[in-house]
């Protein structure tokens, strides 16, 4: 007997998984659809982002700081850390521990929500019939009164430099290092490779990363990304703009990178190469050709301002949409998708999906940057506060960076929050909270902030927005 649900669920990422458990927590029968499977042969839920991306990253990022700090940041403190070594097996074996928890949590909560898992490879036919291919091959057809194509991606790879994953390899090879490296390239200034390219340079690594584009973090604040770039290049990272690759060459483990800049050709060798220059959408044999879902010209599916794509019923989230490829905005697809479903008129403001990159200090943002506003002729001030000028950052020895505030000019709303600097994802998010609700740098600025806290620095740049700042000079108006 051919199985109906009310929701079907392609994919069991950040996107897939939480429009499964919302849907389900509506009210509504719900199947999700996974075929990931974990190195002992099992199904794992969680995507990329808990199993190969966003989680085991985070967990080497704090790995190897908690490492870098007993090396260099202890003595300030009067710690003295004699004998400190890093063991690399075990940092990434904490790591697995932690992926297996999560997917295992999403394992769990589908239990208790009473969404249905079918382990398999989910294909959307005519009618909103999907065929689940099962791990040992055997097919079934489920029906569904609704659709929800979540399927993710992957990491893009580049003819010049083909991944093997012991070499050269992409970012879930990254994450199996089981040593640091001497030398290590990075092909990709982007998240993905200055979060990964930090990991191995904490642990000593000597990290060269290539960036084909001239602009340093092209999407982010012009101020925010000089400061980055200055600051991760103190701690290490030689990164070079502008440098395109051309070919690679792999012999006894080692890997000659060819590549031009401004001076002409280039080698440099390494003992791996990381290629992190993005990721696409995967859509193999996910439609079939009567399946009516269209996909654009990126290869992304076409949808709507509210995730429906052009079949009635049938929707996509995530990576496989427009807009920024982030686990949160997946989620909070999801969540917008299942209520919509269930008849709810429930919208998701795409201006306001905060952006991070967890290196140390983090950069992070969200609204439209200085430039952008320019640009768009929008008339505005800025506030700044350096975490120089943060009691709390001086007493925690982290110092770098700064929080930028801009509002427009006629009616001080703020427009962006930028900041590079400790916490600057949890500031952006205080941010983003206000934005949402039409803050104005004045209303940042009344609010009270407890002292002493990294947030104060918020509080200080929404206040210089006016010239009202007072643990900095203010600038002069012009």
């Amino acid at each position: 007997m051919t199985q109906k649900f009310d929701v079907v669920v392609i994919g069991a990422g950040p996107g897939g998984y939480v429009a499964a458990i919302k849907a389900a927590q509506l009210g509504l029968k719900t199947a999700c659809i996974e075929k990931y499977q974990d190195k002992d042969g099992k199904v794992a839920l969680g995507g990329t982002c808990l199993n190969v991306g966003c989680i085991p990253s985070k967990a080497l990022l704090d790995s190897s700081y908690k490492y870098h700090e007993a090396h260099e940041g202890f003595k300030i403190h009067g710690i003295e850390a004699k004998g400190v070594t890093i063991d690399v097996p075990q940092m990434v074996a904490r790591k697995n521990t932690i992926i297996k928890n999560l997917t295992g949590g999403v394992a769990g909560l589908f239990k208790s929500n009473g969404v249905t898992l079918l382990e398999g490879h989910g294909k959307l036919l005519a009618g909103k019939k999907v065929e689940v291919t099962g791990l040992d091959g055997k097919t079934q057809i489920v029906e569904a009164e609704n659709v929800i194509l979540a399927s993710g991606s992957k990491p893009v790879d580049i003819p010049p430099a083909p991944v093997d994953q012991d070499v050269i390899v992409d970012s879930t090879g990254a994450l199996e290092f089981q040593a640091v490296p001497k030398k290590l390239g990075v092909i990709g200034a982007g998240v993905i490779g200055l979060e990964l390219g930090s990991v191995w340079a904490r642990l000593g690594a000597e990290v060269t990363v290539l960036e084909a584009m001239d602009k340093f973090l092209a999407s982010a604040d012009e101020q925010i990304s000089k400061e980055a770039l200055k600051i991760l290049g103190k701690q290490g990272l030689d990164i070079r703009l502008g440098a395109r690759v051309t070919g690679s060459e792999v012999k006894k483990k080692q890997v000659t990178v060819t590549f031009t800049d401004a001076t002409g050709e280039q080698k440099l060798t390494f003992d791996k190469l990381i290629v992190a220059v993005g990721r696409r959408p995967v859509t193999t044999d996910l439609l079939a050709a009567d399946s009516g879902v269209t996909l654009d010209e990126r290869g992304f599916i076409f949808v709507n301002d509210q995730c429906e794509t052009s079949v009635p019923g049938v929707y996509a989230i995530g990576d496989v949409v427009r807009g920024a490829m982030l686990a949160h905005k997946a989620s909070e697809e999801g969540v917008m998708v299942a209520e919509r479903i269930k008849g709810h008129k429930a919208q998701m403001n795409y201006d306001l999906i905060p952006s991070v990159i967890y290196t140390h200090p983090e950069i992070a943002w969200v609204g439209k940057t200085e430039q952008q506003l320019k640009a768009e002729g929008v008339e505005i001030n800025v506030g700044t506060f350096p975490f120089a000028a943060s009691g709390r950052a001086m007493a925690a020895n982290d110092t770098a960076g700064l929080v930028k505030v801009i509002a427009d000019a006629k009616t001080d709303r703020v427009l962006g929050v930028h900041v590079i600097g400790p916490s600057a994802a949890e500031l952006v998010q205080q941010g983003a909270i206000g934005m949402e609700f039409g803050t104005s740098s004045e209303d940042l600025g009344m609010m009270v902030f407890s002292h002493p806290t990294l947030s104060e620095a918020l509080h200080e740049a929404a206040l210089a927005v006016n010239g009202h700042a007072i643990h900095i000079a203010n600038r002069k108006k012009r």
